[in-house]
């Protein structure tokens, strides 16, 4: 049985190494996540990441939704009134979502112990 190898060419050599010291640069540089030296994983800083992230995602939703609204007053301005309509409803909806999704969470008891609300933004 005749063992055949393939030989690469420089232009590929290349490209492997490089992509080599780049994965090893990787690796070398997470080391420092998975060895934390003494610190303990804390649920509450990963809550407050979450809800932060969120607020973030509720101001950009809420953006999104008064723009909608907007663009449906000027649909019904010239004469798409059907269009318009469904704009303006659709971004209050948008823009109104973070809220009511925040009421729930507040009707049922689950606001304590969850990551939903708008973050402290000084």
């Amino acid at each position: 049985m005749k063992l055949t190898t393939k030989k690469f060419n420089p232009q590929t050599l290349t490209r492997l190494r490089s992509i080599g010291v780049a994965a090893w640069m990787f690796a070398l540089n997470s080391l420092p996540a998975f060895a934390q030296g003494g610190v303990g994983f804390n649920s509450t800083d990963l809550k407050t990441g979450i809800s932060n992230s969120l607020a973030v995602i509720m101001m950009f939703g809420f953006v999104l939704g008064i723009a909608a609204v907007i663009v449906g007053g000027f649909a019904i301005r010239r004469g798409d009134v059907d269009q318009g309509k469904m704009s303006i409803i659709g971004g209050a909806i948008i823009a109104a979502a973070p809220a009511v999704i925040y009421a729930f969470f507040k009707i049922f008891g689950l606001d304590t112990n969850s990551t939903v609300g708008v973050g402290q933004f000084n």
